[in-house]
């Protein structure tokens, strides 16, 4: 069975996703490029997964054809990765979606999924010199910063855009 390029969902409405549990990493990198993604808990059943992804109105990544098969035939719009190893998910991906790497770059907790917000310190204005914005996660307080290892990702999400959408990818 084919998959088009761009599956259909709501149009004007911004992609969301849901990985299944082997597709952690890959989360992690849609949420560094600013994609609302989540991932299930871990031992999440296959009929709560796919509930999650058609009442959320995600699209749900897996390497599970089982799972994908289910999803197929109940719903919801289902992507079947049939490649092994992050960086070769990241690039099937990208020519399965034309995704945007570079959609909204570190504006989400990797690890959470929540939207980032300015940290300022208590009772400090914000900085007004050339330091590095801080950012926090308000659900698990994790602080973010520009630094040598976001010049890497940013480097990692700009390489990804540069990935080939192909017109069809057999699953």
């Amino acid at each position: 069975m084919a998959d088009s390029v761009n599956p259909p969902m709501q149009k004007n409405q911004p992609v969301r996703f849901l990985c299944d549990e082997m597709l952690r990493g890959l989360a992690e990198w849609l949420r560094v490029a600013g994609y609302d993604t989540r991932v299930p808990d871990s031992g999440t059943g296959d009929t709560q997964v796919l509930e999650q992804a058609r009442v959320e109105r995600r699209y749900l990544v897996t390497r599970d054809r089982s799972l994908a098969q289910r999803a197929r035939t109940q719903g919801p719009e289902v992507l079947l990765l049939t490649t092994q190893g992050l960086n070769a998910n990241q690039e099937e991906l990208s020519r399965r979606l034309s995704l945007d790497w570079l959609y909204r770059p570190f504006s989400r907790c990797k690890k959470c999924n929540t939207p980032l917000q300015p940290c300022h310190p208590d009772n400090e204005p914000p900085r007004q010199s050339p330091t590095p914005a801080i950012y926090q996660c308000p659900c698990c307080q994790q602080a973010f910063w520009e630094g040598s290892h976001v010049r890497h990702m940013r480097a990692r999400l700009e390489a990804l855009n540069r990935v080939g959408p192909s017109h069809v990818i057999e699953s």
